[in-house]
């Protein structure tokens, strides 16, 4: 740690070749491992855990007890629920060692990932997707898409500002909260306005 210009409870612990940026705060018992980035005014809560090679972009918000294991990687202000978790390992042993086989998982700018939620490795979330609480990902989530469920679906479309998207027959939605204006085409969405 080359500098000291963010915040961590005495009870952290933040090992050698960390890069944390300024205004960040590390909360009790977390651990942050080796190796990883967090960038500027990210919050860590309680029992967080940040394994080694972990990127964090700014503004990420990872609420108690997540594990964020080697492989993920999470743009700014990705919002990280109570207790969801990550994997990196798609069929684990405990006398196998796999440590040359994890898989990637990389979250897109402003999505959410809600509390209990699972994603499995190897399956990317799209920016400004929104993951339900409880939801088990085992596919790759588009961007403003709404997933829930065991095994998750998508069940329809979420604004910037984490409304419901609804569209009318020319295809466009407007957020009720920001007045952002979508646009629904080919199944993807885009923000136009």
């Amino acid at each position: 740690m080359a500098q000291q210009d963010f915040f961590f409870h005495p009870s952290a612990i933040i090992d050698e070749g960390c890069d944390i940026g300024e205004g960040t705060k590390i909360w009790h018992f977390s651990h942050i491992m080796s190796n990883c980035k967090l960038g500027k005014n990210c919050n860590l809560g309680q029992n967080v855990v940040v394994s080694p090679g972990v990127v964090l972009g700014a503004n990420v918000k990872v609420q108690n007890n997540v594990s964020i294991y080697t492989g993920v990687m999470c743009d700014d202000d990705v919002f990280l629920g109570p207790s969801m978790v990550f994997t990196n390992v798609i069929n684990p042993r405990s006398a196998v060692n796999r440590r040359n086989e994890y898989a990637k998982t990389h979250v897109g700018k402003g999505a959410s990932i809600g509390a209990n939620a699972t994603i499995v490795c190897g399956h990317d979330i799209g920016k400004f997707a929104f993951i339900g609480a409880g939801a088990v990902v085992t596919k790759t989530v588009p961007d403003y898409a709404l997933v829930v469920g065991n095994p998750s679906r998508q069940i329809g479309w979420m604004s910037e500002y984490g409304h419901r998207l609804e569209f009318n027959e020319q295809g466009q939605a407007t957020c009720k909260e920001s007045g952002q204006v979508y646009e629904l085409k080919n199944n993807m969405v885009t923000r136009i306005k």
